[in-house]
């Protein structure tokens, strides 16, 4: 058949985090101190509104220069790429570059483990764009169409683009056993794990951290501002909007969500992200590493990236706050689905146990040395004090 199809920016606009990015090369300019592994801070960065105002200037910018040309050119040879299954044109960045993606609903401990792999590999992590290092992009959530949106198509534009930057940004670093290595803060792979592990290429590595639902919500909406006054459920941040939007793509509508006390819809979407964890395939993944949430195996695990990568510096501390006690009331409820969690974890079992994603989740405390992980090719290991484990479980986190 002769038929032609010609595609231009206007159905397929580039986006305005790779619009900055791009700029910032063509201009010679460092990248702006990022605050992305920042730990402690509970301040909401307005890092993408700057990124959003400054978007069409940028982009004059970038169509202005022969190399902000290239690189939009580059995007898009791979946008097309992906979108006709050409996989002869990524095959070079999968045999070039080894990803280690940290997967996890947020605060779980990833941006602190991303943050260890940088330094351990010789970077300074403020100095490490966000879009390069953190969970903003590519894009990957539940499926939405919309009027100018598909969010498959995005994914694969989006994704597209980020390999261009990391071409540009690791292209000249040093291999490490043959590869160059590329940590990634890739919260957003739970919703397209088979996508992420294809593209990627087969030996892409993932490293999912866990923690208790009940800690893990407080953490959130300290982050988001505090528990809304009448305790139910607000989007204030991008966490929230994440809950939301996962809620509303099981048919929850938003009038009920606002209704809803804070920890039920955040349980809910707690419960549905470790869903996906294991039926959306990351779990045909043959190097995946479970850490459970802790200042000891997040430490261990991190003083581990500095051996690997003949570091002699230490891991930075991991902090942790034992904040159980506030919310009592809640725990009934988060035990129950952490056992609906598990028993799915488990079915998954008898594949993933053959190529080394054996998981499971129990009823763990967070920071007394209660949990355990499961170990990359899926061998249980335990931390000193750590309980004997349970026939293919780990505990999870509290």
């Amino acid at each position: 058949m002769g038929v032609s199809i010609t595609i231009t920016d206007n159905e397929f606009p580039i986006s305005p985090v790779f619009v900055d990015y791009v700029a910032t090369v063509i201009e010679g300019r460092e990248f702006a101190a990022s605050e992305w592994h920042d730990q402690l801070s509970e301040a909401l960065s307005n890092q993408q509104a700057e990124v959003l105002q400054k978007a069409q200037e940028n982009a004059a910018k970038v169509m202005e220069s022969e190399l902000g040309k290239r690189f939009v050119a580059r995007a898009y040879e791979l946008f097309l790429a992906l979108l006709a299954g050409d996989a002869a044109k990524i095959r070079d960045i999968q045999f070039r570059f080894h990803f280690i993606n940290i997967i996890g609903v947020p605060r779980n401990g990833g941006s602190y483990l991303t943050k260890e792999l940088y330094r351990a590999l010789g970077f300074e992590a403020d100095k490490v764009p966000n879009v390069i290092a953190h969970d903003g992009f590519p894009e990957a959530s539940p499926f939405l169409f919309q009027p100018k949106v598909n969010s498959w198509v995005t994914s694969l534009q989006t994704m597209a683009e980020f390999l261009t930057m990391i071409e540009h940004y690791f292209g000249k670093r040093k291999p490490h056993s043959g590869k160059i290595q590329v940590p990634k803060k890739l919260t957003k792979g739970s919703y397209a794990g088979g996508f992420f592990h294809r593209v990627l290429g087969e030996s892409v590595e993932h490293i999912l951290t866990v923690r208790h639902p009940v800690t893990s919500c407080i953490s959130t909406y300290e982050k988001s501002g505090g528990l809304p006054e009448d305790g139910r459920f607000r989007v204030r941040s991008n966490i929230e909007e994440w809950v939301r939007r996962d809620l509303a793509y099981t048919g929850v509508d938003n009038e009920s969500i606002a209704a809803m006390d804070y920890f039920d819809a955040y349980l809910r979407y707690w419960e549905q992200y470790h869903y996906y964890i294991a039926t959306t395939g990351l779990s045909a993944n043959r190097n995946v590493e479970v850490v459970a949430y802790g200042e000891e195996r997040m430490k261990n695990l991190a003083r581990s990236f500095f051996y690997r990568y003949n570091n002699p510096q230490e891991p930075e501390a991991f902090q942790v706050f034992d904040k159980r006690d506030r919310h009592p009331g809640w725990f009934d409820a988060a035990h129950a689905a952490i056992d609906r969690v598990a028993a799915v974890w488990q079915r998954v079992r008898p594949v993933a146990a053959e190529v080394g994603a054996e998981v499971g989740v129990d009823r763990g405390l967070e920071g007394r040395g209660e949990t355990a992980e499961v170990g990359r090719r899926g061998a249980p290991h335990r931390a000193p004090g750590d309980p004997p484990l349970g026939v293919g479980r780990a505990l999870l986190a509290g």
